[in-house]
């Protein structure tokens, strides 16, 4: 057979053939007087033993592992490997629509936000802020973005706990959303600055008890900040941690 014929024969390419060639995977096969490859019947059982190997999702490498094997003992390690690898993804793609489906019917029914889909637990903390009292809030928008982008960067773990801590803060937010707007033109050694700070310190949960540095995602949420603004929030967070202590 010519390998345009057995490409037919097994159902690829001769591109791939050629490649399976070079990669090692299926040896050159003896070449007639006028350079043509001659495949027999040994060439095609192992040709059809790639492209099954393959298809069940293995990729080159782990082929050529399996098809060196003669026994076939790896090659169930690799099939029981490869079938646990699919749970997994069953898993995570059955998890994606179920979510999918909660998204879905929250667009349908119109309660799908602004920030699109986001986490159960951020649409929870966004419920609680609602929009009463900080409708126009330059900050309550700021915060909102904010939050969208963790739900999205930070950890599933690290995540759920930050958002459940934050919700006991909601009720408060309008408030303080006041305060912080108030501070938009305001100098960093104002003094509003500290009773900001103070006012926020006293509803951020101790969990917050963190020092922010500077760099990465702070320096995108306090660059997003007037100074005054930025300064009270830093204090506040310092505050929180030296309650902590």
């Amino acid at each position: 057979m010519r390998i345009g014929e057995i490409a037919a024969l097994v159902g690829v390419t001769p591109r791939a053939v050629r490649h399976y060639h070079r990669m090692g995977l299926l040896p050159e096969p003896a070449r007639r007087a006028n350079g043509y490859r001659e495949y027999g019947v040994r060439d095609a059982v192992l040709l059809a033993r790639i492209r099954r190997l393959t298809e069940l999702g293995l990729g080159l490498d782990e082929v050529g592992d399996v098809i060196a094997d003669d026994e076939g003992r790896e090659l169930v390690e690799v099939l029981e490997e490869l079938d646990a690898d699919l749970g997994r993804q069953e898993r995570v793609i059955r998890e994606r629509r179920e979510r999918l489906a909660e998204l879905l019917g929250e667009a349908r029914e119109g309660r799908l936000g602004a920030e699109g889909p986001v986490s159960p637990q951020l649409a929870g903390l966004l419920a609680e802020l609602g929009d009463g009292g900080v409708a126009g809030s330059p900050m309550a928008a700021k915060d909102r973005e904010i939050l969208t982008l963790l739900d999205t960067v930070v950890p599933e773990e690290e995540r759920d706990r930050f958002m459940e801590l934050m919700r006991g803060a909601a009720a408060h937010a309008p408030a303080l959303y006041a305060r912080l707007d108030a501070l938009a033109d305001a100098a960093p050694d104002d003094p509003r600055v500290a009773e900001a700070a103070a006012a926020l310190a006293r509803v951020l949960p101790d969990g917050l008890a963190v020092e922010v540095p500077d760099g990465g995602l702070a320096e995108t949420f306090f660059g997003d900040l007037a100074p005054a603004q930025a300064a009270a929030v830093r204090q506040a967070l310092r505050l929180v941690a030296e309650r902590g202590a």
